[in-house]
């Protein structure tokens, strides 16, 4: 079982490293579900953690994931410092309007970010068709998909989550998140049959 820390501080950092912890995925601003981190926080987290791989969310603002020119020009920027500092991974995402998966931003950013390892965020839990979401999102090559199962939470998602992990089987990893503690962590794997999970205390 991989158990992904979502840190968004070095303090953090340090204390899942100490954890033992499989991956991190840095952000910042977790009251507004994340945006992308700081240079020097990038910095030092990839300094703590060592060998651990690190995962940076690229998202410039809370709130909706619709995104401007500008915006766009934002998350490339990020992408390419992330290249340059060596992390592991980058975290993206985008939505149309009509709340549909925006495949044309999604792809820009996808290959900017090459040959980095790509997360697709949460956005998919706001998208209006999630297992639709769940197939353009596949359809684009990303490894991995972090979701609460179009849910509030990973556990209230948790047979979306499963039906997710199976359409999705050897073509993308479903990472149930938000919500995952030690405690439920046993129940949700069991019910879901997913490999990885994301949570702040994994």
């Amino acid at each position: 079982m991989i158990k992904e820390s979502c840190c968004s501080s070095l303090a953090a950092v340090r204390s899942a490293v100490q954890r033992g912890t499989s991956r991190i995925e840095l952000c910042e601003r977790l009251e507004v579900g994340g945006v992308t981190p700081s240079r020097a926080l990038v910095e030092g987290a990839l300094d703590l953690a060592g060998d651990i791989p690190v995962n940076v969310l690229i998202r410039p603002r809370g709130g909706n994931f619709v995104y401007s020119f500008d915006e766009m020009q934002t998350m490339l920027a990020s992408i390419g410092l992330c290249r340059e500092l060596g992390v592991n991974g980058v975290v993206i995402g985008a939505l149309l309007p009509d709340r549909k998966i925006d495949k044309d931003t999604t792809r820009l950013l996808l290959q900017a970010a090459r040959p980095l390892a790509v997360t697709f965020h949460r956005a998919i839990d706001e998208s209006a068709d999630y297992f639709a979401a769940l197939e353009d999102v596949i359809d684009l090559g990303i490894e991995r998909i972090l979701t609460s199962g179009h849910a509030e939470n990973a556990w209230e998602g948790r047979f979306q989550l499963q039906k997710a992990v199976r359409q999705a089987a050897g073509r993308t990893v479903v990472m149930p998140g938000c919500g995952v503690t030690p405690e439920n962590l046993p129940a949700l794997a069991a019910v879901t049959q997913a490999e990885e999970f994301h949570g702040s205390r994994l």
